[in-house]
């Protein structure tokens, strides 16, 4: 549904967006995560048509959102940063005239403003003018004007910023909804929010792409993947760690505690060995000599673990 090929975007001597690609296909939401303007706005801001790029080219469902804006944009529904609001509409007035800027007229308007109210739970506020609504229902009318037209793709920029809690959990679960029928992208720094929503995601840093995946694997690429946290006691801890380092799918052994009965530290795999097999060699070493096995914990990786790693070392 769409697919973006070697897209830049120069702000005079800055380059905000740096020869990027990638495709997203139906069914997918896609989580555009990346530090403080590291150009994940400026991006949707392109991909929506909102601003040209410099360079490269953005297709929605096989039309170029620069030689075919119309054809493109029809399909999509777009929720900017800080989106406006005409504080004397009531949501209801506001949805009207959203959906006559779409093109919808009639009986159709009604159908598909009274759907937009009811998929983002605005009927109890539908009458009321915009400017007396909490930040909760101003926030929801605006996704619901992305979507009153029921577009194929939606791009949601920081769709839960400033939200509280519960308004967060109402808006990931609206768009895990909307992503089984539909393309989503929506950027956000909130990584728990990809673990949540996402069935993939990727990580933009000074405007290129630093990784693409679900994710778990995405997760599987933090330092501490597959390493095993380790309590032995029975044995001197500088005894267990020289033995440690030497199992056959030991890479490196870090220690937390050591003493002259106890060793907890963490053992971090070969590569080849991330599936658990190292944990097994462990047990086995414990067990073969006694020890006291108090702990063995195999790490499945970490989202902000990794999303640090990779962003420092692209700013190093």
């Amino acid at each position: 549904m769409i697919e973006v090929i070697r897209l830049s975007k120069q702000f005079g001597p800055k380059l905000a967006v740096d020869n990027i690609s990638f495709s997203v296909a139906k069914g997918e939401v896609l989580g555009f995560l990346g530090p403080n303007g590291a150009g994940k706005s400026t991006t949707m801001r392109m991909i929506t048509g909102f601003i040209p790029p410099t360079r490269g080219t953005v297709t929605v469902g096989g039309h170029d959102i620069q030689k075919s804006p119309i054809q493109a944009k029809a399909k999509i529904g777009y929720l900017p940063e800080n989106a406006p609001l005409y504080s004397d509409m009531t949501v209801e007035s506001f949805l009207r005239f959203t959906a006559e800027l779409r093109g919808i007229t009639g009986a159709a308007q009604k159908s598909a403003v009274n759907k937009a109210i009811e998929i983002c739970f605005l009927e109890k506020v539908a009458r009321q003018s915009l400017d007396t609504l909490s930040k909760g229902f101003r926030h929801r009318t605006c996704l619901a004007q992305s979507i009153v037209h029921d577009p194929e793709v939606l791009i949601l920029d920081e769709p839960t910023d400033g939200l509280d809690p519960n308004q967060k959990q109402e808006v990931r679960n609206l768009i895990r909804r909307l992503g089984a029928t539909k393309t989503v992208i929506f950027s956000t720094h909130i990584l728990e929010e990809v673990e949540a929503v996402c069935s993939r995601a990727i990580i933009i840093d000074q405007g290129k792409v630093v990784a693409d995946g679900t994710p778990d694997e995405l997760k599987r690429r933090a330092s501490r993947a597959g390493a095993v946290k380790v309590r032995i006691r029975g044995l001197a801890g500088s005894g267990i760690l020289s033995e440690l380092e030497k199992l056959p799918h030991a890479v490196s052994v870090e220690t937390i505690e050591s003493s002259d009965s106890l060793f907890v530290g963490r053992v971090f795999p070969k590569k080849s060995a991330v599936d658990g097999t190292l944990a097994g060699e462990i047990y086995q070493f414990a067990a073969g000599r006694q020890l006291q096995l108090q702990e063995l914990a195999v790490d499945e990786g970490r989202l902000d673990e990794m999303f640090r790693e990779i962003t420092v070392q692209v700013r190093s």
